[in-house]
């Protein structure tokens, strides 16, 4: 087992990034006009672009790398408590989504967010342009995933499904070993730009403020969480919840949810509450299906990089649509880093219509505090399990022994 590194783990790379981009694009900004400036400036600009395109052409490919196999593997383990799993899972999401989306219009347009650019230098333009289309829209991919995963499941064509499974494989390596090594570098470059503008300078503030906020958030949709459950249940949350204290500092500690699980698992089954046999088949499913604190961080982070980058927040009718395609994104979200905000990628260009310098700030802020949505992620489980004790007592759903093989 691999010891976990702070300072090989992505968020401190890209941390590393941000600040050696501000500081390059802070010594380019004071040395404007010479010719050496001008040169850098114009790599700056090209290799940007060029591991932008890179980025946007593996979208579609983790679309359907990811949504499709796990369509695939939902389907062919379809039950009643199934079901109600997926149910309460996206349930939780879109409400954290709104939750989130309503808290955005009340407090972003307090924030002190600068959006006029008088004043900024303009960077110069792209020296070449390498365009790297993608294979299909994003939509389009969408919309293939949807239906082949589903038809591979009414079919029950273990070829297809075993096939979906090997390009899960292809996928996720293409993520791990090109686009998340070349992400701390897309954002040094990003940075640079923008400090050589002048704009990230005024906005950084903002970016901490927002932080913060979305950490109150997770705790407030957490505490949601336990409250419904306990209700629902007729069971008292907080036995459940002060069992969760070392699954949360491990979340925070591995980003992960699968590197959590282990721990995840003992912690829900020293809860009274919880069935033994809903911990066994709920914590493992919701660890990769329930992403809460991914999804409310990200509607708060995008609407507040559109009001910065943009001078406006999405109209309610487009939020409402992307907090609704979000929740079935977060449920095929791949394992890995910021996957959650990976995996919509498409939806952050296709429906709110970021360009690359918002993606790329999307990116690096999400990141940098995801460890914590991973923690409100795996914390959050705890209460949907209970839910699901509680349905199985009051459908008279006998206890039993269940293995899920994850």
């Amino acid at each position: 087992m691999k010891k976990n590194n702070f300072f090989t783990s992505l968020p401190f790379k890209l941390l590393v990034g941000v600040i050696i981009g501000i500081i390059a694009g802070i010594i380019l900004n004071k040395t404007d006009g010479a010719s050496l400036t001008v040169a850098i400036l114009n790599i700056v600009v090209t290799v940007k672009y060029v591991l932008g395109q890179l980025i946007n052409f593996c979208v579609p490919l983790i679309i359907i790398g990811f949504i499709a196999p796990s369509i695939t593997k939902l389907g062919n383990s379809a039950s009643r408590m199934l079901g109600v799993a997926l149910v309460i899972a996206y349930a939780s999401s879109i409400g954290a989504a709104l939750f989130s989306t309503g808290a955005g219009y009340i407090l972003i347009p307090h924030l002190s967010i600068v959006t006029d650019v008088e004043g900024l230098k303009t960077l110069p333009e792209v020296v070449f342009e390498l365009s790297i289309p993608q294979i299909m829209s994003v939509m389009s991919a969408l919309v293939f995933s949807i239906m082949v995963g589903l038809a591979a499941t009414w079919n029950q064509t273990k070829l297809i499904t075993g096939v979906l499974d090997e390009f899960q494989k292809i996928v996720l390596s293409i993520v791990s070993k090109i686009i998340i090594p070349i992400l701390p570098f897309f954002i040094a470059l990003t940075f640079c730009g923008l400090a050589y503008e002048g704009s990230i300078t005024k906005q950084l503030p903002v970016f901490l403020q927002v932080i913060v906020i979305v950490l109150i958030g997770h705790f407030i949709w957490m505490a949601l969480l336990y409250f419904l459950a306990g209700a629902y249940s007729h069971e008292n949350p907080m036995e459940v919840v002060r069992h969760y204290g070392p699954a949360y500092l491990t979340a925070v500690g591995t980003m992960s949810s699968a590197a959590t699980l282990a721990v995840a698992l003992q912690c829900a089954g020293k809860a009274k509450p919880l069935r033994k046999d809903m911990v066994q088949f709920g914590i493992p499913l919701f660890a990769n299906i329930h992403l809460c604190g991914s999804v409310l961080t990200e509607v708060f982070f995008v609407m507040t990089i559109s009001k910065i980058l943009y001078g406006s927040i999405p109209a309610p009718g487009t939020m409402i649509l992307f907090c609704l395609l979000l929740g079935i994104f977060a449920l095929g979200a791949p394992g890995v880093p910021g996957g959650t905000v990976m995996a919509s990628l498409g939806l952050i260009t296709g429906v709110l219509g970021f360009n690359e310098t918002g993606t790329a700030l999307m990116l690096t802020i999400f990141a940098l505090q995801d460890s914590f949505g991973t923690a409100c992620n795996v914390t959050g489980d705890g209460a949907l399990t209970l839910i699901l004790t509680g349905y199985a007592r009051r459908h008279n759903i006998k206890e039993q022994n269940i293995s899920v093989d994850l």
